[in-house]
């Protein structure tokens, strides 16, 4: 379930970089959960054919998170919001606080 967690939160900053095909297929295996064999009967490919494009879908994404840290850096900044309302008392600052994660 990680793994889903991760390859989504990779694809929701870095999907735009892959092209339209490998968007395609890999939203069918990671956010519509479709079966490699659903896949490829689908696009009229292999089934490891299939399994190919999202092993190299995921080394791209993984690649573009090593360069430009996107994800690193949203996970941090959520991380000191929170850490921002636990410490603070006045409720403008917790409010301010949810309204920033919210639009994270």
């Amino acid at each position: 379930m990680e793994k889903i967690v991760e390859q989504g939160l990779l694809y929701d900053f870095y999907g735009e970089l892959l092209t339209e095909h490998q968007r395609h297929i890999y939203e069918d295996v990671v956010m519509n959960d479709m079966s490699l064999s659903e896949i490829a009967q689908e696009a009229g490919i292999s089934r490891q054919g299939v399994h190919d494009l999202i092993k190299r879908c995921d080394k791209t994404l993984e690649e573009y998170e090593s360069k430009l840290h996107l994800m690193e850096r949203f996970r941090n900044i959520k991380e000191k919001l929170e850490q921002i309302k636990l410490l603070s008392s006045e409720e403008a600052v917790k409010k301010l606080a949810d309204d920033i994660l919210e639009e994270l």
